[in-house]
């Protein structure tokens, strides 16, 4: 079992940056594959990213290419998504996920573990 807690959201303008971050607990960490989910006020929970377990494939989904890069440290149990040039459309509740399988996904059903959420909130 992984158990995840995220960290790093907050309130800041169009433009600027953030940096996210996912702690994990368990044995499992380096072994998952990991991703990053949104979900705005009334909208649908969607893909943002993932990560293999090794780091050496990521995926983003086209809206967050060029702007947000994640990245993970085994040794810290630690996934990170680095979110530059922050639009008001990228506010949302920013979740965690892990699935037990090394295989990047971007279905959200196919992630075993999620954490409580951080939001993100961008002005204009």
């Amino acid at each position: 079992q992984v158990h995840l807690v995220e960290s790093g959201g907050g309130l800041v303008q169009a433009g600027d940056s953030l940096r996210l971050s996912c702690a994990a607990s368990g044995r499992t960490f380096s072994s998952s594959a990991m991703g990053w989910f949104r979900q705005a006020p009334g909208k649908e929970r969607e893909f943002v990213a993932a990560i293999s377990r090794t780091g050496g494939s990521t995926y983003y989904t086209d809206s967050v290419k060029g702007r947000f890069t994640i990245s993970r440290d085994n040794a810290k149990n630690t996934v990170y998504l680095q979110m530059n040039s922050l639009k008001p459309e990228d506010t949302a509740v920013y979740y965690c996920a892990g699935r037990r399988q090394n295989v990047v996904v971007t279905a959200s059903a196919q992630y075993d573990y999620w954490g409580q959420g951080t939001q993100v909130t961008v002005s204009s």
